[in-house]
Formats: structure tokens, sequence, C-alpha cells
């Protein structure tokens, strides 16, 4: 599998990542021991990059992550890259309440992640979402400092927008930016992506199948626990749905074309867009882990590109990609 740089000034990372959000959140149950053997699998095929954070189901995903890592062989244990991102605030009842990018609560949360991860350092650190109370300017000071003091080896960005990213990237130097990157969530194209690329920073993107929409799996009937975010999404509602899903179908025909899945090949269009795009895979099992793996050997030529294009043109997605309020925390929506 080939390997890309995190940006100029980060490391070496495998063409996909693992994003791990799903094995303990927002996606209905998961099943942790099969998560845990996802996320050696995941490394044994050769993958660097985990993505989690520390409010996903409140710490959970990083304790999981963490024993994952204990169990793994020491070699796969030591090729893996960690991506962590902190800042948002929950409750008892799991509700969120905000962001805090105050340096002192950064020192705080990274503290918290170093415990339960079980490592010395986390190599790429990143605030969730902007706290519109504290410029982004403080908030990067603090991982700067962090990375001075070998707590963090790079600094990253999420979901934020091209003024931000310069601002960040004027006050220390800016690796990688997460952000929502797929066929039918293009928004970077006009600006986000465009500076990235100015300024060499790569950019990890998740979201790739749209939260299993244009997976290939997702029925038209199928019924979503309450826990799921998906039943929330406006993405997943009524005639949105519907309509989204004649799109899967115009996208599956092109994907039988080559004797590939849909789920393939929306991953190899997020492939085909750049090397300097990592895109993250979501999958929860071994089985969906080794149908996204084979998005690396999927080859979209400029044919192909042409009909992907024309099947699921960049505004042909209904509904928003998070609820209302969700999407006023998106500094990268304004």
């Amino acid at each position: 599998m080939d390997t890309r740089h995190l940006g100029t000034t980060g490391p070496q990372v495998s063409a996909l990542g693992l994003g791990c959000m799903g094995m303990s959140a927002l996606y209905g149950e998961a099943d942790r021991t099969e998560s845990i053997a996802t996320v050696h699998a995941a490394l044994e095929a050769g993958l660097t990059l985990l993505d989690t954070g520390d409010f996903y189901a409140m710490g959970h995903n990083e304790m999981l992550v963490g024993e994952a890592l204990r169990t793994a062989p020491a070699a796969r244990r030591e090729q893996a890259l960690l991506s962590v991102k902190f800042g948002a605030l929950r409750d008892p009842d799991g509700n969120w309440s905000g962001y805090d990018g105050r340096p002192a609560a950064v020192k705080n949360f990274a503290a918290y992640s170093l415990q339960r991860l079980g490592v010395d350092h986390i190599d790429v650190y990143r605030i969730a979402r902007v706290d519109p109370d504290v410029p982004i300017e403080e908030t990067v000071g603090a991982i700067a400092e962090l990375v001075e003091k070998g707590h963090v080896r790079h600094i990253g960005l999420s979901e934020v927008g091209a003024d931000t990213i310069r601002r960040a990237a004027a006050t220390a130097p800016i690796s990688d930016l997460q952000i929502e990157y797929s066929l039918v969530s293009r928004g970077i194209e006009d600006r986000i992506l465009p500076t990235t690329r100015e300024l060499g920073i790569a950019v990890t993107a998740y979201g790739v199948l749209s939260r299993g929409l244009i997976s290939g799996h997702f029925g038209r009937d199928r019924k979503l626990a309450a826990n799921d975010f998906r039943a929330h999404s406006p993405r997943f509602q009524g005639e949105n749905l519907q309509h989204n899903l004649d799109l899967v179908e115009a996208l599956r025909k092109i994907a039988e074309g080559k004797g590939v899945t849909v789920a393939q090949t929306a991953i190899a269009w997020v492939l085909s867009r750049g090397e300097d795009i990592v895109p993250l895979l979501g999958a929860r099992t071994r089985e969906r882990l080794t149908e996204a793996l084979g998005a690396t050997a999927v080859t979209l030529d400029e044919a192909d590109l042409a009909a992907i294009e024309e099947a699921v043109p960049a505004d042909a997605v209904v509904g928003a990609r998070y609820p209302e309020a969700q999407m006023a925390h998106l500094d990268s929506e304004r």
C-alpha cells in the first residue's frame, strides 16, 4: 500500500486511515471484541493512521483504541499514528454543551487522553470545532507548547474554514486538516482545499461514505436506533433519503461495470482527488474493512470520473450533513 505525507511538516501515513468513532458512539450498538479485531486487521493491512476523540462516548473510544494497541503485535503497535480530537464538552447524560479551546483546557484534555490511550505522545492533536470564545491562535499556541514538551508531535485542525486555517498556520506549523469530504460533501473544493494546498497542509477526509449513505449497503426501509446519529441527520430523512439513494443506484451501475462495489468506487473517488488527501474508513467490522481496503486497487480513468460526475453531481445530494444546531458550530461552513 502506498504512503502519503501528512502535510509538509507531518509524518508519513498510509493511503487510508481508520476512523474509530463508530466503534463506541453515534451509530448504534457496536461489538467491542470485533472493534478491537478490526483495529488489529487495519494495522496488519498496513494502515498507520488511527483517528479518535476524547469525547467519543466520553473517553470510551480512546480506551478501546488503547486496548487495541496494547494487544497488537509490537511491530504493528509501533507503526500506529494517533490522531486525537478534543474540546467537545459533554454532560453525564451524553448531551453536548459547546467547545473549550482555552490553553489550560487544551493541556488538561491532552493529559487525560495520554492516560486513556496508554501512550507517551499523540501524533496529531486538534480541537474538534473552534471555540467561538477563544481565538484559534491561543488554542493552537497551547498545542504548540505540548509539541515543544514532546507530548504531541504535530498540530492539526478540524472543520475550519480558509481564514481560520491561515490564522492557525501563522501561529505554528499545521500538518493536517480533518474535514468531511466525499462525492456528496464537496464544500471544501472552492476555498478550503486550495488554501491547504497553498500552505502544504494535508487533509484527512472523514465521512467518505457519508455515514454509510453512499456505501451501497443502506436499505431504503432501514430502521435506525434512537442512539444512531443518522436517525436525526437531514440526509437520512424521508424524501431526502429516497432521493439520495437514487444517486447511490446511479453510482452502483458504474461500480458494477468495473466489477467493484459502490463503497470501493466512492472511496476510490476520494483517493483520486490527490495524494494530499487521506480518506478515513469508518469500518466497524473486519468484513467492511476488507471491502474498503479494496478501493486502493480501483483505478478511475477520466471516463470513469466523468461518468461518476454525471451520476452524482456535486450539488445533487439533498439535506445538510448535520442537523441545524450542529451546523452552527462548523467554522468551515461560515
